[in-house]
């Protein structure tokens, strides 16, 4: 058999390689990844836009020997098949270097252990240029201009991360600097929350405040109890949680978990690998997102030896469940969903209240299909149907008209995207109110129809008004 070596062309390769899909954001959570993994308990993120973008990661962590630098920065620096720590977040060896690839043409790792710093780099228009994988090691007075360097430079460990020539960068700065704000607020939400080993993350000397999307410190938020699925010689934890409805919450705070995608696009799965979160908002397929249950949040925990079950990607912003653990979740999806639709089955209910006369209804018009219509049996509209006799057809029909043409897309748009902001109940003033109870008195009505009025909705949310 004849063989022969057929290197890439390493100028195309690099390119390809750097179009994985990676946002910024996404990006620097990588990078974020080796310095928990390396044991640290500060990370520094500094960056400035003028005069020329630099971006830097600063940890306290382990720190690497010059053999242990070189391997990192080596593509494929292990075997993803490997047994890792149980708290290391890698996985292909490669989200360093691809991460970094995404974002910049210039790649400078320092690192030091024993006091001993070593420094490494990949510049890929350099690779380019000679066509060959030529790990650069330069001159550290090279960088002692650059952001952290001091604070790396006074420390006894650490790892700081460079990366220059930034030119996959499009957006406004203070919205990409937002981004990864929140990004990594809510992705390294539990090791931030840790009371035993809480991590700090600070950003251009501000610390990150975690990002808990399941709201546990609200009295109003049902916490489901925990399933195990075993799988092998491994466990997979289920936690359902059903959100607070907008009613129990501030607008803020109800604005603040709805988070950047909205509360539709946030329900379903949220799965952490190791305590990070890696996939969220998503129900794999397996179940249509719908405004009844967007309060649903359900949190999934494995080990990172679990990654062949769940199809992992380099990025570590795709997954997907082995078959047979889908048909495990669907299980909980549908459990999980029954009472998250609760709150909105509850508040539906009310209109066959019987304690409270409501002006609306739900009418039957075949099958399983109904309309909301004006209660006819309400006192008020009796009232007035009995003054105006023979002249109440027309106004019948308007109401019927309103019935009819009940803006419910746009009630609904308005429900999921600002409820706060509606004030319904405004329509109707303290002064129309008194002026209805005067003009009532004034008609001598009698006490079985006086009491029937008592019970409507006016008057029974409105009693401090009528005394």
């Amino acid at each position: 058999m004849k063989t022969q070596s057929t290197p890439p062309n390493i100028g195309n390769f690099v390119k390809s390689l750097r179009d994985i899909g990676y946002t910024l954001e996404i990006a620097v959570a990588d990078i974020l990844d080796n310095s928990i993994s390396a044991n640290a308990s500060h990370i520094q993120i500094h960056t400035v836009p003028n005069p020329e973008m630099i971006f830097c990661i600063l940890d306290d962590g382990n720190g690497m020997t010059e053999y242990e630098l070189v391997e990192a920065m080596r593509l494929s620096s292990k075997n993803p098949d490997d047994i890792r720590d149980v708290k290391d977040l890698g996985k292909f060896g490669l989200g360093l270097k691809t991460a970094s690839f995404s974002q910049c043409k210039k790649l400078t790792v320092l690192s030091k252990q024993n006091n001993v710093i070593s420094i490494k780099q990949w510049d890929l228009d350099y690779i380019a240029d000679k066509n060959d994988w030529l790990l650069i090691t330069p001159d550290l007075s090279d960088f002692k201009n650059i952001p952290l360097f001091d604070e790396f430079n006074n420390a006894e460990t650490g790892t700081l991360v460079v990366w220059q020539n930034i030119d996959n960068y499009e957006e406004n700065f203070s919205d990409s600097i937002n981004k990864i704000i929140l990004h990594s607020s809510l992705v390294f939400h539990r090791f931030l929350e840790d009371s035993f080993n809480r991590l700090k993350i600070s950003f251009n000397g501000n610390n990150l405040t975690p990002f808990n999307p399941f709201n546990i410190a609200h009295s109003a938020t049902q916490e489901k109890p925990s399933e195990i699925i075993r799988i092998d010689n491994s466990e997979i934890e289920i936690s359902p949680y059903i959100l607070p409805h907008h009613s129990k919450v501030s607008q803020q705070e109800w604005e603040r978990y709805a988070t950047e995608d909205g509360y539709i696009k946030s329900q379903g799965f949220y799965l952490y690998r190791a305590k990070r979160l890696l996939i969220y908002g998503t129900w794999w397929r397996m179940h249509k997102a719908t405004d009844a249950h967007k309060l649903v949040r359900i949190k999934i925990d494995i080990p990172n030896n679990q990654d062949k079950y769940w199809g992992i990607d380099i990025k570590k912003s795709h997954a997907k469940p082995r078959a047979d653990i889908k048909e495990r979740l669907k299980v909980i999806i549908r459990k999980s969903t029954e009472i998250g639709s609760r709150p909105y089955q509850g508040r539906g209910k009310t209109i066959k209240d019987k304690t409270t006369t409501k002006f609306w209804q739900t009418v039957p018009i075949g099958g399983n299909d109904f309309r909301f219509g004006l209660n006819k049996e309400h006192p008020l509209y009796q009232n007035i149907k009995n003054l105006l006799d023979g002249n109440f057809k027309l106004l019948d029909i308007y109401l019927k008209g309103l019935e009819a043409y009940l803006p419910l897309d746009a009630i609904q748009a308005h429900l999921q995207q600002n409820p706060h902001e509606i004030k319904q109940e405004t329509a109707l003033s303290e002064d129309d109110i008194r002026s209805l109870v005067v003009q009532l008195k004034a008609q001598g009505l009698d006490g079985e129809y006086i009491e029937s009025l008592l019970k409507t909705e006016i008057f029974k949310n409105n009693q401090e008004i009528l005394k």
